[in-house]
């Protein structure tokens, strides 16, 4: 792996159940176990399946024409399967969009489509790997 491929992330505890979580660029999110208004590990889960082909999307339609609605709904079940395990299912990213009227509108509404199925199949990196099923390693540093 080189350094240009790698992502990364840092979560740093700020007290019990709240943490934030920080990029290499500065930015900063708020990671909370759902007793707050910061975002659970799932619902983040959920915003990065939904930002991901949203930006796909808009990176291109946009070209065309300026949205005038662009809302992405992501929603799945929460749910406990055979030996105790958590994991979500029936995940779908809903697109709530809506381009001008006229030739520059009718050229974005008939790009998306086609915008879905490409970020679907190839390169939203978040759909991928959770459809793929890529292994999780897990380890302390220290003590």
């Amino acid at each position: 792996m080189t350094n240009e491929s790698q992502r990364s992330v840092e979560i740093e505890r700020t007290s019990v159940g709240q943490y934030d979580v920080r990029n290499v660029r500065g930015g900063v999110l708020p990671l909370g176990s759902g007793d707050d208004e910061r975002f659970t590990p799932v619902e983040l889960l959920l915003a990065a399946l939904g930002g991901c082909t949203g930006i796909d999307v808009d990176l291109v339609a946009s070209r065309r024409a300026e949205p005038t609605r662009f809302v992405v709904r992501v929603r799945g079940d929460k749910v406990r399967v055979e030996g105790g395990i958590n994991r979500m299912e029936n995940l779908e990213v809903e697109f709530d969009l809506e381009y001008p009227e006229g030739p520059d509108g009718d050229r974005a509404r008939e790009a998306v489509p086609r915008l879905l199925q490409q970020s679907h199949d190839r390169l939203c990196t978040v759909s991928r790997t959770v459809e793929m099923g890529t292994p999780v390693s897990t380890f302390q540093l220290g003590g």
